[in-house]
């Protein structure tokens, strides 16, 4: 029987890359996401490629949500091996600026959502055989605070430590639990921390983004087949006896 992938805001970006990836990989593919449109049309088009895909509507931060997606997923295809806790969100914000629902907000995504897929995942593989993936969207952020990133910045950290966690409990139960931490991806995010620099640090538009691509060792931006390359090892039976890492991707920014 062939074995299901689900990726948690799998329409676009980062996910659709890790889902068209696991897909080609031979995985069943469920693409979960709040805009369903967008998820039925990334569907679509991977069931065009010859994917074995359903989308699913769902918000992370709610636990129901991420239960019922694991139960959609199991009833469809038999089975969840590879849970991807790719859905987060950001914020662009100087630390004095921060106000109490902005900070709900993102740690309701990146962190309780992360803690809800886990629990889901985890108890769905608790019944099957063979070992179990777990795989968490860190970021080098989540190692290293980045200015006007704090926010997001404190969920990464957050992130980075209860895929550590999760690993220690669930290794009993077959379970692996990992991280990928990306570096400068040329997404929207980047867009918001570059206009953010213009005021923080007197930048010119398009200045920040350039100095950052330009501190990589690679000398370019990274690109969502960059992540989904690592997300395959970590999805494979190649990494079994992974557990508990945060893995940086990131062109050689953070190299120790």
């Amino acid at each position: 029987m062939s074995k299901t992938a689900v990726i948690t805001g799998g329409a676009q970006g980062i996910g659709k890359g890790i889902a068209q990836r696991l897909g080609n990989d031979g995985f069943n593919i469920v693409i979960s996401d709040m805009n369903i449109d967008l998820a039925n049309e990334t569907a679509e088009e991977f069931k065009r490629n010859g994917f074995e895909t359903i989308a699913v509507e769902g918000n992370v931060s709610n636990q129901d949500d991420q239960f019922a997606l694991v139960s959609k997923a199991a009833e469809q295809f038999g089975s969840v091996d590879v849970f991807v806790n790719n859905a987060g969100i950001d914020q662009v914000e100087a630390i004095e600026d921060i106000t109490p629902d902005n900070l709900n907000k993102i740690f309701n995504v990146n962190v309780n959502g992360t803690v809800y897929g886990t629990q889901a995942a985890a108890k769905q593989m608790k019944k099957q055989d063979g070992i179990g993936k777990i795989i968490n969207a860190c970021s080098i952020a989540g190692k290293t605070a980045f200015e006007l990133l704090g926010a997001y910045s404190a969920t990464k950290f957050a992130v980075n430590g209860l895929t550590q966690v999760s690993a220690k409990e669930l290794a009993q139960f077959d379970i692996t639990v990992n991280a990928y931490c990306p570096g400068i991806v040329g997404t929207s995010m980047w867009d918001r921390i570059d206009a953010g620099m213009v005021d923080y640090k007197g930048l010119e538009p398009g200045q920040a983004w350039e100095q950052q691509v330009n501190s990589i060792p690679l000398q370019r931006s990274q690109t969502p087949e960059d992540v989904a390359n690592l997300v395959s090892y970590l999805a494979s039976s190649d990494s079994d006896y992974m557990t508990g890492q945060a893995i940086n991707i990131d062109g050689g920014i953070e190299v120790h």
